[in-house]
């Protein structure tokens, strides 16, 4: 049976596993008139950004509220005591990171053939123009490598209480894959595989700032090759 902590603790996970949030503000974009998608199907940028800033907003909000209700202290818990230090070592992992990820995609592309579901990835049709590629830039950013590695770190750290933060990697690793569907089984594995390295980082070294820093990195490439994309379509 759980003690009260654990329960407090799996709350706690449930409330920032993003989710409940994500569906509430869905939900509150509608209601404020921003649908979905547009009128040829895509999605809306509109809609995408709304949700994707409020929910960091949210999630921040709710992993402060519920580290300091707990008497810890954010920056111990995330930062750890070197953030300058790791931040250095972002900017070093970069590189890796973003080579993993390109090369993951194609080598994934030239094995399985039939492992990509969709033709484009939906939110880099967002970046094909200067002012869509820059939302989608900020974006990606805040929401992608600023809240996802909050929101990994808060995780692993209350999974502390619930099985081990071993089990938290494998279950948190495998939805930071899934919430990736839409963009293609190929972006599935290769974003849970990017989700476990950051999520041992984190383990690792006490500190979600290299985290960020490789993610936010990986997230901007992602986001300069589909205005490439989108640029070549049009100039052809």
């Amino acid at each position: 049976m759980l003690a009260r902590r654990q329960w407090q603790s799996l709350a706690e996970v449930v409330l920032c596993s993003g989710f409940p949030t994500q569906l509430g503000l869905s939900g509150l974009a509608m209601l404020m008139g921003i649908a979905p998608t547009t009128r040829a199907g895509g999605l809306s940028l509109p809609f995408v950004t709304f949700v994707s800033v409020a929910d960091t907003a949210a999630l921040l909000a709710l992993v402060l509220w519920f580290l300091r209700h707990r008497g810890e202290s954010a920056r111990a818990v995330l930062l750890g005591p070197r953030v300058a230090r790791e931040a250095r070592l972002g900017i070093l992992l970069a590189p890796a990171v973003v080579v993993f990820m390109v090369l993951g995609m194609w080598w994934l592309r030239q094995l399985l053939p039939g492992l990509p579901t969709v033709p484009e990835n939906p939110f880099g049709e967002l970046a094909h123009s200067p002012a869509g590629a820059v939302t989608v830039l900020v974006v990606a950013l805040v929401a992608g490598g600023l809240r996802e590695e909050v929101q990994r770190g808060f995780l692993l750290h209350r999974f502390g209480d619930l099985g081990g933060r071993v089990n938290g990697l494998v279950l948190t690793s495998v939805v930071f894959g899934l919430g990736h569907v839409i963009q293609g089984w190929d972006a599935v594995i290769v974003t849970g595989a990017l989700g476990a390295f950051w999520g041992v980082l984190f383990l690792a070294r006490g500190s979600i700032v290299a985290a960020i820093v490789s993610h936010a990195a990986a997230n901007a490439v992602q986001v300069l090759i589909a205005f490439a994309q989108g640029q070549a379509v049009i100039g052809s």
